[in-house]
């Protein structure tokens, strides 16, 4: 199974990617009723940060990635978690039976599905009463750090956008006329990384790269320099968890 952008090269940078917030996961499982040995849907599970967390939880966790070499390092970095199952698929299609879930997310990837079709399938296969989540990890822009990077891409880029991963995801799930129950919490998290790390995760924004075209290895590089500039081994970046969720009305 195909998607629009293909991740095989990106798979190193996703696994040093950091996680989300402890306190929106459990603040999720809450909403969602979630208890040990629930059946949940991971769908776009990339290398697995969210799909570990889930299973750390004693969840029995299906992982659904279409593209082979993240499913390939979603394996191995999951070995320690019997209760994860690997399988190909996409949003729009995972492949899974109907009403299998009590719980099916979308760590930062339900943005790059086709958004209605994607809660129509995901509509199909939550048990009744089950839950649908979204969520991403968005880095702090009034940060001074994160604002210097911001400086550096609107210099090259003014119109710079984040697109839907940034947007109020309320009104596409209440459009679809399959949920109730719409929500949205937050939950801050600082994650110290190394610099190396950090500049290699953006040498992985497919964001970015998107629109900056010809430009990318520019600015890349002018954000490699400003962060070396800091001279630190490492760097404090602050995130805030956002999370969307609905209830299957059915």
């Amino acid at each position: 199974m195909k998607t629009e952008w293909d991740y095989t090269n990106l798979v190193n940078a996703y696994l040093k990617r950091p996680d989300y917030a402890q306190g929106a996961i459990d603040r999720m499982l809450s909403v969602a009723g979630i208890r040990e040995g629930d059946a949940v849907c991971d769908v776009g599970a990339g290398t697995g940060n969210l799909t570990r967390m889930l299973a750390a939880k004693k969840l029995e966790v299906t992982a659904v990635e279409p593209n082979e070499a993240m499913r390939a390092a979603g394996i191995e970095k999951s070995r320690g978690f019997p209760g994860i199952r690997w399988v190909e698929g996409v949003g729009e299609h995972t492949g899974q039976a109907e009403e299998s879930f009590r719980l099916v997310s979308f760590g930062s990837s339900f943005n790059v599905t086709e958004r209605q079709q994607t809660l129509r399938e995901t509509h199909r296969i939550l048990a009744r009463g089950g839950w649908f989540a979204c969520m991403w990890n968005h880095r702090n822009l009034e940060d001074p750090v994160q604002s210097g990077i911001e400086k550096i891409i609107r210099t090259h880029l003014p119109d710079y956008a984040y697109g839907t991963r940034r947007e109020d995801q309320t009104e596409v799930i209440r459009s679809s006329g399959l949920f109730t129950e719409i929500q949205y919490f937050s939950s801050e998290v600082n994650h110290t990384l190394k610099t190396g790390d950090i500049i290699e995760a953006w040498s992985s924004h497919a964001t970015l790269k998107r629109q900056a075209k010809d430009q990318f290895d520019r600015i890349l590089g002018e954000i490699e320099e400003y962060l070396r500039s800091f001279h630190a081994d490492r760097l404090t970046v602050p995130y805030t968890t956002r999370v969307w969720m609905a209830r299957a009305s059915k």
